[in-house]
């Protein structure tokens, strides 16, 4: 129940976030093509976002020759390197958080076992409670890897490369490589969903058993969507969405294969110095018994060995 509601509130964020992008400017149809209406030109979005970021493109596609299909590819190429070191610091304080929480799991299974047994709402607030407090304990919080500024930071860009793409004046009548950028493209609609899946499929190589059950749902989420949103959308946009989907593909692969490892040496080294806390007393109250009775019987095996090794070096004090 709990994983189907995690598949249904992450699919309706990404549709939310599509349907965001989409719908900042009011348009309408003009000689089949869709354009901004009369009021969206004199709007606050459209002035302050849309209309520089068309202007952006302009300069590369028309001013250097380029032609408007370069000049989206560039126009997202620069805007994306500008705020890659955002997303990594983001992904990079998530992704401590997800690693933490999974080099845990062993310290925090008693708890969670002992929530899902738990038949009354005391038993389930203590057993919540003791589990926030051995995260507390052991440095785990996941609201802390949760930030607002470098999305809000984001959102603007990509609203403004999203309409630029769609309603800037020529793109509608320019081609890319024999594409008319104008209306949808099958192929640049591919490469789109291809991207995004490749992405994904690379995310999931460092994964847990049960982080790969969510893995591979979003395996086919991510890119259906953009696929969607791909083929209903002119190809100058679909091409934005390829050309997001190569530098989501890097940052991927700087996550999965730099940042993954280096986090796990780290961690390793952490808990070396300072052991996980398994013991406070907001935990005894609700791990299992066996689980106490085994703890127990460590803790007086250990101290039974303890007063043996004192009596004998005792005895030893008395001979001399």
């Amino acid at each position: 129940m709990k994983n189907s509601k995690k598949k249904l509130t992450l699919a309706g964020i990404s549709v939310a976030a599509l349907l965001l992008l989409s719908g900042c400017v009011q348009t309408h149809i003009v000689n089949g093509v869709r354009v901004p209406t009369e009021a969206a030109t004199h709007g606050l979005t459209y002035n302050l976002l849309v209309r520089p970021m068309s202007a952006f493109v302009d300069l590369f596609a028309h001013n250097l020759g380029m032609g408007y299909g370069w000049g989206i590819i560039l126009v997202t190429l620069i805007i994306r390197f500008l705020i890659l070191p955002l997303g990594l610091n983001q992904a990079y304080k998530s992704t401590y958080m997800q690693e933490k929480t999974a080099y845990l799991a062993p310290v925090f299974a008693p708890l969670n076992e002992r929530l899902k047994a738990a038949t009354t709402s005391e038993e389930k607030m203590a057993a919540q409670q003791a589990l926030m407090k051995a995260q507390k304990d052991n440095g785990i919080n996941m609201l802390a890897s949760i930030g607002c500024l470098p999305m809000l930071i984001q959102w603007p860009f990509f609203i403004a490369l999203y309409n630029a793409a769609a309603y800037t004046q020529g793109i509608s009548n320019a081609t890319f490589f024999g594409i008319p950028l104008g209306h949808p493209s099958i192929v640049l609609t591919i490469i789109s969903g291809a991207l995004y899946f490749i992405q994904t499929w690379i995310s999931t190589f460092s994964m847990t058993p049960e982080q790969k059950k969510t893995g591979m749902t979003m395996l086919i989420m991510s890119p259906a969507m953009i696929v969607i949103f791909s083929f209903m959308s002119p190809a100058g946009v679909a091409l934005y969405w390829a050309v997001g989907g190569f530098v989501i593909v890097i940052q991927q692969v700087i996550i999965t294969f730099i940042m993954k490892p280096r986090m796990r040496r780290k961690i390793d080294e952490e808990f070396t110095k300072n052991p996980p806390k398994i013991n406070d007393e907001g935990v005894k109250d609700v791990t299992p018994t066996s689980v106490q009775e085994n703890f127990k019987a460590i803790t007086s095996e250990r101290n039974d060995e303890e007063r043996k090794k004192g009596g004998r070096n005792a005895g030893k004090q008395n001979r001399k």
